[in-house]
């Protein structure tokens, strides 16, 4: 098919250049075969009306019933392009006015609200009365989406709302990202999302309730009861569960990009649960790829490699993993200005403690003395290797989770074995000093139990 674009010549026009704006083909239904499109083209003249006869002169008006088909089609494409980009332009117009309100946290004029058959769908009428009218003497907890309120539903379930704070920087966006993901995700591991509530420029979000709160209130800072050792590591391994099925839950994973102790909730039989889900992206990286994205996350636990490169992998969520590990080991903030220099940042404090073989001098007092040696060991090596600088030596996030399985199997083997020793010897027992030394030199435990 070939196609000539040019002015009529016998009207002497001033220009004779001519730009063709777009063309339309369309596929015609072939002669003789009813509804299918399969077919050959009908030649031109076989079409019917044609007649057979008359080939020269036929042949000669062809080429101009060509060109005036041509020239219609030409222009009935410009109009249609014309048309469909200013609905483009005002479109695109219409969107930035409301990502501006979106990133501002108002709510879009106009815009879809969010669907999910897997949960339920709250009125503000059932969320106010749940809330006492979003009474502040119910807020549990307070975070850059907004405050948390405890209330009661369906005649005494106690369920955790948080609404969306109008002046905050997370709005829809986060508020979308969250419904789509728990809609997607189920897992005893990750906290449940009941609920949620769109009306009257309201944004609410309802979950379970956590009735312990976050692994953050139990470690410092805190007039509640220090947890075991035990218990410290259980959550930890929880945690790590949750992660794991984040990472490898779908065909493409999810990350979650702001893993901390304050985001990793526990219900009332300690079990821990990952929460806020507002800053999780959908993971490109089969091979372990990365995502280049605007940094967030949390000054102490962002990965230094997605900072300085803004490449977002999973294994983010590793090194964010890590310095919650030294966190529940050390039980003090990751980042503390009132220390020395050298202390300020958790993370580097507790690997030169490690390189120097004086890692136990930092450990928590209150849990010291139950952390048999060897659980120890594997523990202070996993958290080591996941808060590597670079991403390739972080392991991935079933290694991490193997490894604390492995150690808290140590750890119960062990004080089996000295609560036995204790009773056949009619000595209380007691744990043997714990030490670890830097494994810079030494292959990763992990690797060493792969083989």
């Amino acid at each position: 098919m070939s196609i000539a674009l040019h002015p009529d010549l016998s009207s002497k026009p001033e220009y004779f250049d001519a730009i063709l704006n777009g063309l339309e083909v369309f596929k015609l239904q072939s002669y003789g075969s009813p509804n299918n499109l399969a077919g050959p083209n009908p030649p031109l003249l076989q079409m019917p009306g044609a007649d057979l006869n008359r080939q020269s002169s036929g042949a000669r008006k062809s080429k101009g019933y060509i060109v005036a088909i041509s020239g219609t089609t030409g222009g009935i494409s410009f109009m249609v392009i014309v048309l469909f980009s200013a609905t483009v332009i005002c479109r695109r117009k219409k969107v930035s006015k409301s990502s501006f309100k979106t990133d501002h946290g108002h709510r879009p004029t106009g815009r879809k609200k969010s669907t999910c058959d897997l949960v339920r769908h709250f009125s503000l009428a059932e969320i106010q009365v749940a809330t006492k009218d979003f009474d502040g003497a119910l807020i549990i907890g307070r975070g850059g989406f907004g405050n948390v309120y405890i209330g009661d539903i369906d005649g005494g379930t106690k369920v955790a709302s948080k609404r969306c704070n109008q002046k905050s920087q997370q709005g829809f966006h986060e508020f979308q990202t969250v419904i789509e993901m728990l809609c997607n995700f189920r897992h005893p591991h990750l906290v449940s999302l009941i609920g949620y509530c769109e009306e009257k420029n309201e944004m609410i979000l309802v979950y379970e309730y956590m009735a312990h709160g976050t692994l953050r209130e139990h470690l410092y800072n805190t007039r509640n009861p220090p947890l075991s050792w035990q218990q410290r590591l259980e959550i930890c391994i929880g945690a790590a569960r949750g992660l794991h099925y984040l990472h490898t839950g779908a065909e493409l994973g999810i990350i979650h990009r702001d893993v901390k102790s304050t985001n990793i909730l526990l219900d009332d039989r300690f079990m821990a649960k990952v929460s806020d889900f507002g800053l999780s992206k959908a993971s490109p990286d089969i091979d372990n790829t990365h995502m280049s994205t605007a940094v967030k996350g949390t000054f102490g636990y962002l990965d230094p490699e997605y900072f300085r490169l803004q490449r977002l992998t999973k294994k983010s969520d590793v090194y964010s993993f890590g310095v919650v590990l030294f966190e529940t080991l050390c039980a003090r903030p990751v980042v503390n200005t009132e220390l020395p220099e050298e202390q300020v940042s958790l993370r580097d404090w507790a690997l030169s403690c490690l390189k120097n073989g004086v890692l136990q001098e930092i450990v928590d007092p209150r849990v010291k003395e139950e952390i048999t040696p060897e659980c120890f060991r594997i523990f202070a090596e996993i958290a080591e290797k996941c808060v590597a600088d670079r991403s390739i030596d972080r392991p991935s996030m079933g290694d991490v989770l193997w490894n604390l399985e492995v150690a808290l199997q140590f750890q119960d083997s062990a004080r089996s074995s000295l609560q036995i020793s204790g009773v056949h010897s009619g000595k209380p027992s007691t744990n043997s000093t714990i030490s670890v030394t830097g494994s810079q030199h030494r292959k990763p435990y992990f690797q060493i139990l792969r083989i």
